[in-house]
């Protein structure tokens, strides 16, 4: 066995990602998902120890092993935790009796809101798609990616019977989209040249989330559909 294979073994969660009709976490792996999302935020790094993880939450570190296999099994499920309320939120939007337009531009507001709530989101996932095994990448398309993908590709479909959006590809929509609402978060360092010491403050959020609705509407709407005039009046735009 070569020594990459075997760290891809070690690296592997030895507890799949719970599936959402499955029985809810205890507490004891409630506490541990809270410490670590804490501790990320705390530091601004999601660069944190099993043993960090645990003296923040009280619980014995052996506990991490026994409720998630390893490091990565943690990690994934929080994903997991902070993906299903993403979900939730695309499910009813998609739901809403509204036109496509409104469920796009919620859409737009609702990716930026989430990396602002949960700020080592961004972070997070690059970290488990990139540095984590195959089996773990394979579980964050699973539970996050490939729904999300589904969601954009059903309201361009929706967008497009309407008569209201042009017809265009729907990978390279999402790419677009979501590299776009990604790249302000996951390149802080990098973008603190252009929003000075404050970084990523409410205010940013609002400008950011007119800048992306005028940008991306504007490419994508017919004559028919107009676009929407006020960007902030929308709860989806709201924390």
């Amino acid at each position: 066995m070569s020594a990459m294979t075997a760290k891809a073994q070690r690296r592997q969660p030895s507890k799949p990602v719970p599936e959402k009709d499955t029985a809810p976490m205890n507490a004891t792996a409630a506490k541990l998902l809270v410490a670590a999302g804490d501790l990320m935020i705390e530091r601004n790094t999601t660069d944190v120890s099993l043993s960090e993880i645990a003296q923040k939450s009280g619980v014995n570190a052996a506990l991490v092993k026994y409720h998630f296999g390893n490091k990565d099994g943690l990690l994934l499920a929080l994903l997991a935790r902070d993906a299903a309320a993403e979900m939730t939120n695309l499910a009813f939007v998609l739901d809403q009796p509204i036109s496509p337009t409104e469920k796009m531009r919620r859409h737009i507001a609702g990716i930026i809101n989430a990396y602002y709530r949960v700020p080592y989101l961004s972070r997070l996932i690059h970290l488990l798609l990139h540095q984590g095994s195959e089996a773990t990448s394979k579980e964050v398309h699973r539970f996050f990616i490939d729904p999300l993908f589904g969601f954009v590709s059903g309201l361009l479909e929706q967008g497009v019977e309407a008569g209201e959006f042009k017809k265009v590809d729907p990978s390279l929509f999402y790419i677009s989209l979501n590299g776009a609402c990604d790249n302000l978060f996951y390149g802080r360092q990098m973008n603190a040249r252009f929003l000075g010491p404050s970084g990523i403050t409410d205010e940013v959020r609002r400008q950011y989330i007119r800048h992306m609705t005028t940008l991306f509407l504007g490419g994508l709407l017919t004559d028919k559909a107009a676009m929407p005039a006020d960007t902030e009046r929308s709860s989806a735009t709201r924390t």
